[in-house]
């Protein structure tokens, strides 16, 4: 039988502890640790969550499987 991973975090709108699956979290990886993030729709508020991604966090985010964008700075 097949787990799923599940990722604890807290929302900083309503301040609940929320429980999410690789399918509810974006993460996106910019040029430095200042502009890499991951986000996530609270299910107990529907706010919109955005919290920095250090390279610990980076790594279990992928290594889930969760939706992964590169960002590029703008020209």
């Amino acid at each position: 039988m097949a787990t799923t991973t599940r990722f604890k975090a807290f929302c900083t709108e309503c301040r609940t502890k929320v429980e999410l699956g690789a399918e509810a979290l974006r993460l996106a990886v910019g040029r430095t640790r200042e502009r890499t993030f991951y986000s996530f729709t609270c299910p107990e508020c529907g706010a919109a969550v955005r919290k920095p991604a250090g390279d610990r966090i980076v790594d279990a985010l992928t290594g889930a499987g969760v939706s992964t964008m590169r960002l590029h700075p703008g020209r």
